[in-house]
């Protein structure tokens, strides 16, 4: 049986979540690139009950049941899912891209006119058609029945309210983090305290 995470990718190519010293989310990793800031000494690798290992700990450990792992010449390693780097302490600032996706992510994945969570799409608050441009205060997701009824109208025009005003988001990537679909159990605690 292949093991849930793989879902058709090489082990080496499964996502680990990067911790900063204070245990805060700094980005997503590949295990290729965990497996060589932890043999590099620059991350300690986190064990289920959260506790830090360097590579030849890591490496000595019996792997957990379940868990992903690579065969070497010593024998099996497991792959982390949780990396905390030794030196970095900061929460890095990455500009926010202005996308589909993380529209839906700024709008909870619902519609701001309806509420409705299915068949969504982009809208314009102020059509294009009448020199709406976009950008983060002039876009929403919306459901695709409130997108035709709006039409190349504005909201006060159609009698639709929007829910909630659109601004640009000021995220860090912890918060952009918590838009990662299916994140992995063990990320859950540091997802949430960063949220």
């Amino acid at each position: 049986m292949t093991h849930p995470l793989l879902r058709g990718k090489d082990v080496l190519d499964v996502p680990v979540l990067v911790l900063n010293r204070g245990y805060q989310p700094v980005r997503i990793t590949s295990a290729r690139h965990a497996f060589s800031l932890l043999y590099g000494d620059r991350a300690q690798a986190l064990d289920r009950d959260y506790e830090p290992h360097d590579f030849e700990h890591w490496a000595a450990r019996d792997p957990e049941e379940g868990e992903l792992t690579i065969r070497t010449v010593r024998g099996s390693l497991e792959v982390p899912r949780l990396l905390l780097l030794r030196v970095y302490d900061r929460i890095p600032r990455t500009p926010l891209r202005l996308s589909r996706r993380n529209v839906f992510v700024r709008d909870g994945h619902q519609c701001v006119y309806c509420g409705e969570t299915s068949d969504l799409t982009i809208d314009h608050v102020l059509p294009r058609s009448r020199g709406g441009g976009s950008s983060w205060e002039n876009l929403v997701s919306c459901c695709r029945e409130c997108n035709l009824e709006k039409g190349h109208r504005t909201p006060e025009e159609a009698n639709m309210t929007l829910k909630r005003r659109p601004v640009r988001p000021n995220w860090t990537v912890v918060i952009q983090l918590t838009g990662v679909k299916d994140p992995l159990p063990d990320w859950e605690p540091f997802l949430r305290a960063a949220g």
